[in-house]
Formats: structure tokens, sequence, C-alpha cells
């Protein structure tokens, strides 16, 4: 599609939408958030000996543990380290393949899912693009070790459903990854479907189950109610963060997966325009969670119990991420809550773009 652009002078600034106070949910914090966080930090500082020293003072300031602490404030520690480490792992993840062309997605992807499907050892592939080293990569010996400790109090339906997602996710990163390359920005509705992989979500929401010690039926998790909760929470998760790392997504020239560049694009709009269009999404995202929240069917007190400790999760991750967005400084820097109160986000010059890999 070609898509006509209209002369504009260029902002310097965006006025960010007031999603905090929009949400109405209760956040809610792990009560030994700080001590497990500095934990998970420290894993994966130290089993990344390859990391250099931006990226690795990077990774405590992104303070993936708090983001853990909030997301899943009602578990013990042992199940929000195995959580933590997950979801600081997946930034890293993604600090990873936003650099990367599709064939070094392919190659990431299976060495990190093998260390699922084989968590025991190390079988490096010898497969045609998918050729591993004989030594284990940083990667793969992270996920070993953190999936080694998950399966051995996950429940079968936690574990199958986050590797089926984990996989899912690496495929969304490679569509990804091959619109960059080609320079392609997909429309809207591409690229929600997209997003709901790429932001990784829907492991980290099968990590709920596991954090809890519970195993919905499929046939709960596949009821059109719970769909849309899952859908809505993963999908204000993904758009906030849209919003959020715009800024630093176009000063290093990777904002084409981002729905505000998508908004400009094919509505004609400029920025701020795109960013008020984003934010009103999101807050009818919040809404309808709200409005589904009275919808859920019953399926016995049992069921009904374990989902309504799922349910409380894909809250928790809307309202624990919406916070988290402002004490990372993943997005704002040091500047975070001073921006979470004037709401106002100076840009960023634009900066060389880092070679691909």
């Amino acid at each position: 599609m070609t898509i006509s652009q209209t002369p504009r002078s260029a902002p310097d600034h965006f006025i960010l939408p007031d999603l905090v106070s929009h949400c109405k949910f209760p956040l809610s914090v792990q009560p030994n958030a700080l001590a497990v966080a500095a934990d998970s930090d420290r894993w994966l500082d130290q089993g990344c000996p390859e990391l250099s020293p931006e990226k690795r003072h990077a990774v405590y300031t992104l303070q993936a543990g708090i983001l853990t602490a909030q997301c899943y404030p009602h578990c013990d520690d042992e199940h929000m380290r195995v959580v933590a480490d997950f979801l600081v792992y997946l930034f890293h993840l993604d600090n990873m393949t936003d650099v990367m062309v599709a064939a070094g997605t392919e190659q990431l992807a299976d060495l990190v899912m093998n260390a699922h499907w084989f968590p025991n050892r190390y079988i490096p592939t010898h497969a045609k693009d998918k050729e591993q080293p004989d030594e284990e990569p940083s990667a793969g010996k992270l996920a070993r070790d953190y999936w080694s400790r998950c399966i051995k109090d996950a429940k079968p339906g936690p574990q199958a459903r986050f590797k089926q997602n984990l996989d899912l996710f690496f495929s969304a990163v490679q569509i990804q990854a091959a619109n960059r390359s080609a320079g392609i920005v997909p429309d809207i509705e591409s690229y929600i479907i997209d997003r709901r992989d790429t932001s990784g979500c829907r492991p980290a929401f099968d990590l709920i189950e596991y954090s809890m010690g519970i195993d919905l039926p499929e046939y709960v998790l596949e009821d059109p109610v719970i769909v849309a909760l899952s859908n809505a929470s993963n999908d204000l998760v993904a758009w906030s963060n849209d919003l959020f790392s715009y800024n630093v997504e176009q000063a290093r020239g990777d904002e084409a997966h981002n729905m505000i560049t998508i908004v400009m694009q094919y509505q004609g709009v400029g920025l701020q325009e795109a960013v008020d269009y984003v934010g009103e999404l999101c807050r009818q995202t919040i809404n309808g969670f709200a409005e589904n929240l009275e919808h859920i069917p019953s399926w016995g007190p049992e069921i009904d119990r374990d989902v309504k400790i799922y349910v409380k999760g894909l809250q928790d991750w809307i309202v624990g991420s919406l916070h988290w967005s402002f004490i990372t400084h993943r997005y704002f820097g040091p500047l975070g809550p001073e921006i979470k109160k004037t709401r106002y986000v100076k840009l960023h010059p634009k900066k060389k773009p880092e070679a691909s890999t």
C-alpha cells in the first residue's frame, strides 16, 4: 500500500494519556519484592558475560523484578523468583531480536526452544540455517536454568501452554524482523494480531497459573469471556508499551513496529493525534476488561476459585505494568516519576541505528 505523506512541522514533544488515573484496579506488590528482584537481576548479569557495561547497567535499571512483584503479587518467593528470571530474560531476548534479521531470530528461537524441550542437557541443532555451536550460548543456558526450576512443580497445562506460546512469540518476532528488513509497516489489524504474540504476554500469563499452583481446563481458557479478558490485558500492556517506548524507538529508528507509527502512517495524522488515538484505545480496553469481569461464567466452586485467581492475575498485569513503566529506566530513564506526573515527553534526537546481526 502506498501511504500519502502530508508535510508538517516536526514535533519536539508529546503528551501521554493519563492511563494510570483511568485504571481503577488496586495495585499490589509481593512483600519480598526487592530481595527477589535483586537476586534475579544478578542471575541475568552473571549468566551473560558477553554483555557490554552499558547493557549490564541496563539490567539493573530495568527493574524487571519490580514488574514481577506488581504483576504476581500473591505468589511465594520461590515462584516469584522463577517468574522474575523469565521476565528479565524476556527483556534480554527483546533487546537481542530488536537488531536481528529474520535468520538470526530463527536461530535464536531454535536455541531457546530446545532448552525448553530438552531441559536436562544441551542438544545442538545442525539443521540448515539453524546450526548451533558445540558450546551452548548464554541464551540457551539461562533458558534451561529457569525452565528446569519451573517444571519441578508447574502443572501440565501451564507447562504445555507456556512452550506453545513462547514458540508463537518467536514466530511473531521473526515476522517483525522480516518486516523491518523489508521496510514494511503493517496495517493496524495485522499489527494487533501479531502484537499479542510479540508482547510476550501469552507465556507470561501462563505463569499466572504456575505461580499460584493452578491448572485451568482448556475449555475454560477457550471461553469467549476469558479469551476477551486475556486479549484485553495483553492489548493494554502492548499498546501502552508502544506509548511508553515510542521515544526510545524513534530515536534509534526502530519505531515501525509501534502502533503510534502505524496510526500516523495509515490515518495521516500527526504524532500527538496518534498518541491520543492509541490512548483512547487503551482506555476503551480497560473499560472492556472491567465490563467483562461482570460476565464470567460459572463452572463450579473449585474451577471458579481458580478462574478468579487467574483473572485477578490478568488484572494485576494491567495495573502493575502501567505503574512499573514509570519506575523502570527503560523508557524514560530517571525521569519516570516526573513524567508520570506531567505526562510531558521530550523527543530524543535521532541516533544512528545499530548494525544488524
